[in-house]
């Protein structure tokens, strides 16, 4: 016997993955695990950034430090203890951070071509391009690219970084996002709530409630936080879909404008091999005189 699982394509901000389920599964249980690869799929692209500065600008420099010029610092006698503990594999370039938070002391060309791999590996792994491929997006699936990162910065900094740095906060699961933009997008597991079809899906109730038993097609459901007003519906057309639209309708507009403009087909009659004196004229040497204002 085939066995069916209603596909369910989730939608956050900008996130978009599937999500394999059954019409049978209580809601709140469904909120949990789209939650579960949900926050795992933030911090997969949170690691890439920051590890992009990284291979840029190597570690981060202590709190004290940052945006301060050297001068500021030597007078201040401030020291930055992990300088040459967190020195990458091969020695480190120096490439200055221009907003003062990285050392400077960048990877080399080649680890730092390990690092931006990966992280282009990553973000693939995670991208809203496999839900349009109709792929779903498990744990598995984000843990593995997370997994990957993790191994990059092993590679390239064998002894870690400072426990201060982002991209070892988030390898430890000790991130502090407070304050910052990546915290709006965090929806913890007993704040998430789903929408679909203008409604909240109730979490004491089960998919079945709502859209029936058949396990075979794909909804869209919307992710959000409880007590937030109803997401808006998803765009009937893209833009790439309006821009055709456009150029079609301005098409048939001009279309429209040159039949209106032909007086009934008529037009042909202003053409040089329809002018029935045109003979006349070549002979008399009037054949280029115009009639009216130059």
């Amino acid at each position: 016997k085939q066995w069916y699982q209603r596909r369910v394509a989730i939608t956050a901000g900008d996130s978009l993955f599937i999500h394999d389920t059954t019409v049978k599964q209580n809601v709140a249980e469904l909120v949990t695990d789209i939650l579960a690869v949900y926050g795992l799929r933030l911090k997969v692209l949170r690691l890439c950034d920051e590890m992009q500065s990284l291979a840029k600008h190597g570690h981060f420099l202590p709190p004290d430090m940052q945006g301060l010029t050297e001068d500021q610092i030597e007078e201040l006698k401030l020291h930055d203890k992990y300088e040459k503990i967190c020195v990458p594999q091969g020695g480190s370039v120096e490439c200055e951070d221009p907003i003062g938070r990285r050392s400077g002391k960048a990877p080399n060309e080649s680890m730092a071509e390990v690092i931006m791999k990966t992280i282009t590996d990553a973000k693939e792994g995670v991208s809203n391009k496999i839900a349009a491929a109709n792929k779903s997006l498990t744990v598995k699936d984000v843990e593995d690219c997370l997994d990957k990162l993790k191994g990059a910065i092993m590679i390239v900094y064998p002894m870690k970084l400072p426990p201060y740095d982002p991209v070892q906060a988030e390898i430890d699961n000790c991130e502090d996002l407070s304050g910052t933009q990546a915290s709006l997008e965090v929806i913890e597991k007993e704040h998430g709530s789903l929408w679909w079809a203008g409604k909240e899906l109730m979490p004491e109730k089960t998919l079945e409630d709502y859209i029936g038993k058949n396990e075979k097609t794909k909804i869209i459901v919307k992710l959000a936080k409880k007590g937030s007003s109803a997401p808006g519906r998803e765009q009937q057309m893209t833009e790439e879909q309006k821009k055709q639209m456009m150029a079609w309708q301005y098409k048939k507009q001009e279309e429209m404008k040159k039949l209106h403009t032909a007086d009934d087909g008529d037009d042909y009659y202003n053409s040089k091999w329809a002018n029935s004196g045109a003979l006349k004229n070549q002979f008399q040497g009037i054949g280029n005189i115009k009639w009216g204002p130059s």
